[in-house]
């Protein structure tokens, strides 16, 4: 597996499959075709469907030009991977040079057929829960130290500064009240949420605004930290934020926190997906939901057993969870999901802590279980917004 530093990241929203990975790939185009006067991409699958909600089309032209041509091609769709797009370069008329590459979930990308689970910086050999398990018991380890044990020496500073922008991203959020972009001119709740917080004290109202308030600005193309995804970056600050300022956890309580939910991510990504264009919302809110459960057992002391299933228990319960954007924006149900799944993230981890950690169904089996699901999910609830709560409001 990959460092976690490619799985946390800091961009901006609303989307890292349809906004993020698209730049990242046409900045990668741009630097290879520095002569050309003229560009195309032509966008497959989901990226075609919920393109424009997702600000798939402003954001390659802010990258390759105004004067560039987005076509909308939804009769393609590869098996490697529905978020296809292919890039042209033109000088005088004549194509130069043209790139298939595919955005696979929180800002990756990959070429066809390129193989998902495989990486010449992966850092970990350890490459399910299970292995993972069995090397932490006879080296008596913790998942925190095997972390730390395969990570390079600029890792803890680099989550330090991933902490904060989470942090950063709240205290952001917390602070507007306008109507987020786009057609269904939804109204930010976070604001609100946390004046009732600090009205009645009800820690379930500080998480709720908490989670919003990164959401919203993610919905608004605010700055944000990948956590697995854009769609699904409220969990994790939602909850980590929360128990920094009321329960009084030390910052660095919570960057070891978030590190340890990061192997959780890190495991789904390699070996099923949180792209919601591929697997649908479980691979993304579910995913969240699975590594802040997990992040929050290790913060409360739970054994390697206890956190592992905390994950499990948060992802099962996620499994089936459809993507169906109104209108491809990444604002209805994405926001309200976020929270909801924060809350449950800590009755995943409380849950869990009650017991020894014995279970009968385990992580692994659960992740496989996303993985076949998501292929079995019909298209217009990956991310295409043709079924679901997407086709009643038009």
């Amino acid at each position: 597996m990959e460092s976690l530093k490619e799985l946390y990241k800091i961009g901006r929203g609303p989307s890292s499959s349809h906004t993020m990975g698209p730049v990242k790939a046409a900045e990668n185009f741009l630097k290879k075709n520095m002569n050309a006067d003229k560009f195309k991409v032509e966008l497959y699958g989901s990226l075609a469907f919920t393109g424009k909600g997702h600000l798939t089309d402003v954001a390659l032209r802010q990258i390759l030009g105004e004067e560039t041509i987005i076509e909308f091609h939804y009769e393609i769709i590869y098996t490697y991977h529905t978020n296809g797009m292919k890039f042209f370069a033109y000088l005088k008329d004549e194509i130069i040079d043209e790139w298939l590459v595919f955005s696979i979930g929180g800002g990756s990308l990959k070429e066809l057929d390129e193989p998902r689970n495989f990486n010449k910086d992966n850092l970990y050999k350890e490459t399910s829960m299970q292995e993972i398990l069995d090397y932490c018991s006879i080296n008596k380890l913790n998942l925190l130290e095997y972390i730390l044990k395969n990570e390079d020496n600029t890792f803890i500073t680099y989550m330090e500064k991933i902490v904060k922008q989470m942090f950063a991203t709240v205290e952001e959020g917390l602070s507007k009240e306008e109507v987020l972009p786009g057609k269904l001119q939804v109204k930010r709740k976070a604001k609100k949420y946390y004046e009732n917080y600090l009205i009645h004290k009800l820690f379930s109202s500080l998480v709720f605004a908490n989670a919003l308030a990164a959401s919203e600005e993610n919905a608004s193309g605010g700055i944000i930290v990948i956590a697995p995804t854009c769609g699904s970056s409220g969990v994790m600050p939602g909850v980590m934020k929360s128990f920094y300022d009321e329960k009084k956890y030390s910052f660095k309580q919570i960057v070891d926190a978030v590190i340890v939910g990061g192997l959780i991510g890190n495991l789904v990504k390699s070996n099923a997906s949180i792209s919601g264009a591929e697997v649908g919302c479980q691979g993304e809110v579910g995913t969240a939901c699975a590594m802040t459960a997990a992040a929050l057992a290790f913060l409360k002391g739970g054994t390697n057993s206890q956190i592992e299933y905390a994950a499990e228990i948060a992802l099962e319960h996620h499994l089936g969870m459809t993507c169906d954007p109104i209108l491809g924006y990444v604002q209805i149900p994405c926001i309200e999901r976020n929270a909801i799944s924060a809350m449950r993230a800590i009755d995943s981890a409380n849950y869990s802590l009650l017991g020894d950690g014995k279970h009968l169904i385990t992580l692994d089996m659960v992740i496989a279980s996303l993985k076949e699901t998501g292929a079995d999910m019909h298209v217009n609830y990956r991310e295409t917004s043709l079924g679901g709560l997407a086709k009643h409001i038009k």
